[in-house]
């Protein structure tokens, strides 16, 4: 007997299978928005993993039929008012019951918009200035991914500085500034925090034109600054330096400058990373050294990791983060790090210094921060 079943089916599941050695086990439906068609979610369950497919509406009644029939003895489905139990009894009736319920469910919407920190639609006057919007807050299409990679940037921050109220920041390599201006304004307007930022950068013609900028909006806190990092005299009140693609070893002078200013946070996007790669001659590693992309890549795993360590002896809590999308940018490794006053532990130490005792490379920040003072 063909049931039918209600057609305002917000939610189910499928139980008690009909044969002990059935590959799945349980199923659950979910009522699934995708790209404004509606459809309904099934996910079979097996011991081990989930299968998912999703079943139009016209098709629903054969479907939840075909699985009573030979899958589970059990149904219940969930509309907006009502709960509809069908179960198939050991001699193969059906028994059926409706009672009301008071759960809420929602349609999920899958291909949903992005919600980015700063919304396109958004008026950010200096993203206008700089070329990523235009006055409608509309995003310049050849500009989407850098509007991504500074939303993604600001995401990372935003799970940091729960409670702070006041914050003193450098962005090391600021470069066009799209970041710089991006997080002084997330942070000043809608944050409400006290916030101090110095962006500083080699090139003359962009720190000039980007004081003009933080001028004509009254950025009166955000200044920019011509200057080599590797010159840069430390700070001691510095509560958090940026660095998007600071190239090859300026991130390792923006990071030891963070650690010498015993910054709290570090956000830190590495970038044509060079050093190691040009060094690695050994023959133990002729597999890699033989293909130049395998030797850029593990050249440049080998720095982070390098980098990483060094940041956790001296006290720092790290993670390394996918920045955005490979397809977006391959350079898309964030190193994420706080101050968490950690007892350094010798090892982590030991284990670089084997590294490039096995592998004859220097790298910068660790002679930054050993071999200057043993000098």
């Amino acid at each position: 007997m063909k049931i039918s079943f209600p057609n305002d089916i917000l939610r189910g599941v499928f139980s008690i299978p009909k044969d002990k050695n059935q590959i799945y086990l349980k199923a659950k439906l979910q009522r699934t928005l995708i790209k404004n068609q509606e459809f309904i979610q099934i996910s079979l369950f097996t011991k081990q993993q989930v299968f998912h497919e999703n079943i139009s509406l016209d098709l629903l009644d054969d479907y939840l039929n075909e699985m009573l029939d030979h899958q589970f003895r059990s149904l219940e489905l969930y509309t907006k008012d009502y709960l509809y139990a069908y179960k198939i009894s050991s001699k193969g009736k059906l028994l059926t019951n409706k009672k009301q319920q008071k759960h809420e469910f929602v349609v999920l919407e899958h291909n949903k918009v992005k919600k980015y920190l700063i919304e396109e639609g958004m008026i950010v006057p200096p993203l206008i200035d700089l070329g990523v919007m235009n006055s409608e807050g509309k995003v310049v299409k050849a500009k989407f991914d850098k509007f991504k990679q500074i939303n993604r940037f600001l995401e990372m921050i935003e799970d940091s500085i729960i409670n702070e109220t006041k914050l003193k920041i450098i962005d090391f390599g600021c470069g066009k500034s799209y970041l710089t201006f991006v997080i002084y304004y997330y942070l000043t307007n809608i944050k409400k925090i006290d916030c101090q930022m110095i962006g500083l950068d080699l090139k003359s013609d962009v720190i000039k034109h980007c004081n003009e900028i933080a001028m004509k909006y009254g950025y009166d806190k955000l200044k920019f600054v011509q200057g080599d990092i590797s010159q840069f005299k430390t700070e001691r009140d510095i509560d958090m330096i940026v660095t998007l693609h600071a190239c090859d070893t300026a991130t390792d002078y923006a990071l030891y400058h963070a650690i010498q200013m015993k910054c709290k946070y570090i956000f830190s996007v590495p970038c044509c990373q060079h050093e190691i790669n040009l060094q690695l001659k050994n023959k133990s590693i002729n597999p890699i050294s033989k293909h130049g992309l395998l030797k850029e890549r593990f050249a440049a795993i080998l720095t982070d990791s390098i980098r990483v360590n060094i940041l956790e002896y001296f006290g720092y809590k790290t993670q390394v983060l996918e920045f955005v999308d490979w397809e977006a940018t391959p350079k898309n490794i964030l190193i994420r790090a706080k101050l968490d006053n950690i007892a350094p532990a010798s090892s982590l130490k030991e284990e670089v210094e084997e590294w490039m005792k096995q592998l004859g490379f220097d790298q910068t920040l660790y002679k930054l921060c050993f071999k200057a003072k043993e000098a």
